[in-house]
């Protein structure tokens, strides 16, 4: 049985959401009959917890900082506007997210797909949203973050 990355992004949600019952609901501050809102930060995996999915889902940990560095500078070499500004970390959970599409594919011109939408570049930068741009993040993906797949 393979484990998609959406199933591991609902495990996820589910993992760090705190939901309430009908006959227990969860406090706002405009409940106020209720207890006050916790303004606690919201529960976070723990790096175990983090593995354990990953590895379920068949995704690579997270690149260490070399790695990281070259699967950053490899898609500011395709276009230096695919990685948002301030958004490096967002680029590289795409990038192993983009891991578990390659482990499964069986249709390049599908997996191209995938990576320019999952960048945004087809809707943030048209003029580089074709095949030749999604084989490069692949690459660039595949080559630094996910070399065994």
């Amino acid at each position: 049985m393979r484990i998609k990355p959406i199933t591991v992004t609902a495990v996820a949600i589910l993992a760090l959401t705190s939901c309430g019952t009908a006959d227990n609901p969860p406090a706002t501050p405009s409940d106020k009959n209720g207890a006050e809102a916790s303004t606690a930060a919201p529960a976070t995996l723990s790096p175990d917890a983090k593995a354990s999915i990953r590895a379920a889902a068949g995704l690579p940990d997270d690149p260490d900082a070399k790695d990281r560095q070259a699967y950053l500078d490899a898609l500011n070499a395709i276009d230096p506007r695919i990685i948002k500004p301030g958004k490096e970390d967002q680029a590289v959970s795409r990038g192993i997210n983009q891991c578990g599409s390659i482990k499964n594919a069986k249709d390049e011109a599908k997996l191209a797909q995938t990576a320019v939408k999952r960048f945004t570049v087809d809707t943030r930068l048209p003029d580089i949203a074709n095949p030749t741009t999604g084989k490069a993040i692949n690459k660039a993906v595949h080559t630094h973050l996910c070399p065994s797949f």
